[in-house]
């Protein structure tokens, strides 16, 4: 026979189960609301600095990561909250597992911080090709952790941003112009005054090369085999590789046209024969 304190308990009981599953109800729609709401809200947020063309595409995807993680921070809390934890413990737990977290990733934070400090000081952007000690390519990304690069042949590199932070950056993007040294060697008995005004001839007629500063030929050293010339011109940035290949060969193919040489390493072999040995 079921007393009455028995049917209490059971009272009670279910009461309790009824209660921790609307808490657990009311925390996945917490959640799953929290959830929707930052994914709308980043992504509202990386049109919006799209379309305003005031923020540099370096910092956007930093910032719509930012966005979501901070609303992520606050959902969380309040599903915890929803079962009852008091928002200073929340605060003071998050505090103690970012200290135990930052202990035991101190790489992991050192990327981070290299991180901010890419996007305050700006030595890259995104859509700059720089080299890093060696690490060349386009900069696709500067994310939180790594910086995501794209090499000359299409390969993709993800690289540490403290290693980028530490490293001796060389940006062949950040400057609109650009100087060119083009060297090429002409023969001992070629004329230097003819062969000086036939490539300044040539670099003239290049739409693509500026006219301020001009163009110049400097002798850089008598060689082995050649006196050695050093052709200098300004383009911008973008046409520095295409006039290069184009003036190397125009040069060329007008030093053959005005008969002036370009030599190539010989050497001069003299042969002393001995009469005694013959003798």
């Amino acid at each position: 026979m079921i007393t009455e304190e028995y049917k209490q308990l059971i009272e009670q009981l279910s009461l309790t189960a009824v209660d921790f599953a609307l808490e657990i109800l009311a925390a996945l729609a917490i959640l799953t609301i929290g959830r929707f709401v930052a994914k709308r809200v980043s992504g509202y947020v990386e049109k919006l600095l799209a379309k305003s063309g005031k923020v540099d595409r370096t910092l956007q995807p930093v910032i719509v990561k930012i966005t979501r993680y901070a609303i992520m921070i606050f959902v969380i809390v309040a599903v915890l909250a929803q079962f009852g934890v008091e928002t200073t413990s929340i605060i003071a737990i998050l505090g103690a597992a970012g200290l135990a977290i930052g202990l035991a990733l101190q790489g992991t934070m050192q990327n981070i911080a290299a991180g901010f400090m890419l996007l305050f000081l700006r030595p890259f952007k995104v859509g700059e090709f720089v080299d890093a000690d060696g690490i060349a390519g386009t900069v696709e990304e500067i994310s939180l952790f790594v910086t995501h690069m794209t090499t000359v042949d299409g390969i993709y590199l993800s690289v540490p941003n403290s290693k980028l932070w530490s490293a001796t950056v060389t940006n062949y993007s950040r400057n609109s112009k650009r100087r060119t040294d083009l060297s090429i060697g002409i023969g001992y008995g070629d004329d230097i005054g003819k062969a000086e005004k036939v490539a300044l001839a040539v670099i003239s007629g290049d739409a693509r090369i500026h006219k301020d500063p001009a163009a110049q030929v400097i002798i850089t050293g008598l060689g082995e085999s050649s006196v050695d010339l050093n052709i200098r011109y300004w383009t911008d940035s973008g046409d520095y590789w295409p006039a290069l290949s184009d003036n190397r060969r125009a040069i060329k193919e007008a030093f053959d046209k005005e008969g002036i040489s370009i030599p190539f390493p010989q050497r001069d072999l003299h042969i002393v024969s001995d009469v005694k040995a013959k003798a």
